[in-house]
């Protein structure tokens, strides 16, 4: 697993770096090397963190293994989490002559170390859901002010005569991007509970971020759009600072997915998922893609539409609500809980949890495939433009 791990991130690199040139080409093989060393720094740590971690009481039992007793070290994510804010610092120098940028990117940091300190603190004290819902609320504020792009948004030409081109939302634009901020923080944590889901789908969608910011950054190239002056425009700009954080990031996680996949020797506990959730609202965010950061969460948001009505106290909602485990056959079975585990559980029958894993990331694959697929297809820009 760890060899499989580094060669995705060495071919994600490879990739990046391919299809980049001159002064972009250097910006992004700087954090290239930032990203590899933030692999190895991150695998390195987490043994010794996983003995501290289990020996100070942060350890659980894994309730889909039979016959297992030995506790599971918790809160891994600390880890990645910890090593990607050390990457992301290094990074900055390649805004020091731009206070603008670097004022959102120590804005976007602010957001996820906030974060960070509440997924460990709820690992450590287990907070009631309330404050998981409202608390995001205030880790996005030092992002929302930090945010100098534009509030308004393309009205597609069959709309024209009502409301013109544009349309300027000013502070509703504000409250749909704190909401976005909220719901990135939580859907990754509600869309989890077996061994290398919570780290699988994130590194996924990281891949595809990459792509996208990729593919926009290369569109302005090809178009000969900045060559005069030597940088890219604006919009592009904003998709190279995006892919800035996104490497180091995807590089943590996978490090850490050596540990968490199955059978997992960490549990990378509400750490890692909502320092992955605010890590892709700023990604979005303050790379101005959130509509399409959005197609990449379609599991996500089917599983927060089917989940619901146990969220919201409408249907009963146990603390756990994974499959369970048949002891006889060690596959896992569906539950009654509302998720998409135990829909897919239900549609396939009992599964192997290794299986099931592999089952719902390649959904995810598929669903951010489908995503960018309607993101550069004309029905996307007949809609938004």
């Amino acid at each position: 697993m760890q060899g499989l791990a580094f060669l995705s991130i060495l071919l994600v690199l490879c990739a990046v770096c391919a299809s980049l040139s001159g002064p972009n080409l250097f910006v992004v093989l700087y954090a290239s090397v930032i990203s590899i060393l933030a692999y190895f720094m991150v695998f390195k740590m987490i043994p010794t963190f996983m003995e501290k971690l289990k020996k100070n009481g942060l350890a659980g039992k894994d309730l889909n293994k039979c016959g297992k007793e030995d506790l599971v070290p918790e809160a891994l994510g600390i880890v990645p989490a910890f090593v990607f804010l050390i990457s992301v610092i290094f990074c900055q120098v390649q805004f020091q002559s731009d206070p603008v940028k670097l004022g959102q990117y120590n804005a976007g940091l602010t957001s996820i170390s906030f974060m960070v300190l509440l997924g460990f603190v709820d690992d450590v004290i287990d907070l009631p859901w309330r404050y998981k819902m409202v608390l995001p609320t205030f880790a996005s504020l030092p992002l929302l002010l930090a945010y100098s792009g534009p509030t308004q948004i393309l009205i597609p030409p069959w709309l024209h005569f009502a409301v013109g081109a544009t349309l300027d939302l000013g502070i509703f634009y504000m409250v749909y991007m704190m909401m976005l901020a909220v719901f990135c923080s939580n859907c990754i944590n509600i869309l989890a509970g077996v061994n290398g889901l919570e780290v699988g789908q994130s590194v996924v969608i990281a891949i595809f971020v990459i792509l996208h910011n990729l593919i926009e950054v290369n569109m302005h190239a090809e178009a000969g759009e900045g060559a005069e002056t030597g940088h890219l425009p604006a919009y592009a700009e904003q998709h190279l600072f995006s892919l800035l954080l996104t490497l180091p990031f995807a590089a943590v996680s996978l490090a850490l997915l050596v540990y968490n996949w199955y059978p997992s020797q960490a549990f990378v506990g509400d750490t890692f998922t909502y320092f992955a959730g605010m890590f892709f609202a700023v990604s979005g965010i303050l790379g101005h893609f959130s509509r399409t950061l959005l197609l990449l969460f379609i599991p996500q948001i089917l599983n927060f539409l089917i989940s619901c009505p146990q969220l919201f106290g409408l249907v009963a909602c146990p603390r756990h609500r994974i499959p369970k485990v048949n002891p006889k056959t060690g596959l896992l079975e569906a539950t009654p809980n509302l998720t998409i585990l135990n829909g897919v559980l239900k549609l396939t029958g009992p599964l192997h949890e290794r299986t099931l894993v592999t089952v719902v990331l390649g959904l995810q694959v598929a669903c951010c495939c489908l995503g960018l697929a309607i993101r550069y297809s004309p029905v996307f820009r007949l809609i938004f433009i």
